[in-house]
């Protein structure tokens, strides 16, 4: 049998990240993957794989009482250890910068188990924004075997870290293959007020905006100047159809609520499922978001995204062009949404270059680096510098 390899998976954005890498692994022959749930976001990540057809293989049970990252963090190092130690497996794969990220990194390279981050390399420089992530890519970038860096600019990040560099790998971002799948699948919507958004895009009788405001630091004032700018958007442009799938925190979904009470073409939702945000990004004119998977999805369906983030660890698309920082100042959301709804040439312009985190093909780069790690392929090469658009 194949050696086996754990994909540890705690959120959301990381189950949908490594599904086309669990995909890859089964298609080529050589490992085994192991889809590990660590608790952390038991119901997410089951929504998030059964998106791809596929459910965790393991879900670790983990009991939350006072909700600290210190409780989570110890809870899922003590129930990770039990299973590496049961299943012994040939690797251990995480991704991002979670506290599952984190755990699954410490828990392996206390056994011995060579970690692959993937998605390594991305930095803010603020250890405070965001937080506690970029403290979390760090720390697993000191104990990682193999690091997986979505773009050169991540690997070039970890190469200033001293990270040896025959352990740096380009591949691109996992996140590109699995939204180019989904999304080309149009699957139904189960609001039909998306659906009916969608269909007047898709037809020419409106230019939708896909909102979405979900980062910890955007609640409070940040979130009521986002809404107030929204607001005044659909004021001015009666063509403009705005779908904000609002977080699941009440207190937050209340706050958008009252926001946007009263504003016609506006629909606000649950959290959708991926297919769902998928499919509703592809047809968007653009994007207010502080998501960086929208930020990185964006590009592949030539949507260009205003980001609602002081500083972001995605400076590839600023780079690129295909994304703009405004923060969460009302004034300044309004006016660069403006430039893109009364020129659309300059909106064709941001996204001319293509995608900079990837070709599609990150997760087939993924699967051959572990093997090559285990000695069971040849090192393949890594992503091109420029992706066609």
């Amino acid at each position: 049998m194949s050696p086996e390899v754990f994909l540890i998976a705690g959120t959301r954005p990381e189950a949908i990240k490594l599904a086309p890498v669990a995909a890859a692994m089964r298609a080529a022959g050589r490992l085994t993957p192991v889809l590990v749930a660590s608790g952390q976001h038991p119901t997410m990540v089951t929504q998030a794989l059964d998106a791809f057809d596929v459910q965790a293989d393991v879900t670790l049970p983990l009991q939350r009482v006072t909700g600290s990252q210190p409780e989570l963090l110890t809870a899922m190092i003590s129930s990770l250890d039990a299973l590496l130690e049961e299943r012994k497996p040939a690797a251990v794969i995480v991704q991002g910068d979670t506290t599952t990220t984190l755990a699954g990194a410490m828990a392996a390279f206390w056994r011995r188990i060579p970690v692959v981050h993937l998605e390594a390399g991305l930095r803010s420089g603020d250890l405070d924004s965001p937080f506690p992530e970029e403290a979390n890519r760090k720390l697993v970038g000191q104990l990682a075997a193999l690091h997986l860096a979505p773009t050169a600019l991540a690997a070039t990040n970890l190469l200033d870290e001293s990270i040896a560099p025959a352990s740096v790998l380009i591949t691109g971002n996992t996140v590109v293959d699995a939204a180019l799948t989904i999304a080309a699948r149009e699957m139904p919507f189960e609001d039909s007020r998306i659906a009916a958004a969608v269909d007047a895009a898709a037809h020419g009788e409106a230019r939708l905006v896909l909102v979405t405001a979900h980062r910890r630091e955007s609640w409070g004032e940040p979130l009521d100047r986002i809404l107030s700018a929204v607001r005044r958007l659909v004021e001015a442009y009666p063509d403009l159809r705005v779908v904000l799938p609002a977080h699941a925190n009440p207190a937050v979904r209340a706050q958008v609520e009252a926001g946007l009470a009263g504003v016609p073409r506006v629909t606000v939702t649950d959290p959708l499922p991926y297919p769902a945000l998928a499919r509703l990004l592809s047809n968007a004119y653009l994007t207010l978001t502080d998501s960086g998977g929208i930020q990185e999805e964006a590009p592949s369906f030539k949507v260009p995204a205003l980001v609602l983030r002081e500083v972001t660890e995605r400076v590839e698309s600023l780079h690129a062009g295909c994304a703009k920082l405004v923060g969460t100042d009302e004034d300044l959301i309004v006016a660069e949404a403006a430039r893109l709804l009364d020129d659309p040439a300059l909106r064709d312009s941001m996204t001319a270059n293509g995608n900079p985190y990837g070709d599609g093909l990150a997760s087939h780069r993924t699967e051959q680096a572990v093997a090559a790690l285990l000695g069971l392929a040849s090192h393949p090469a890594p992503m091109p510098s420029t992706v066609a658009a």
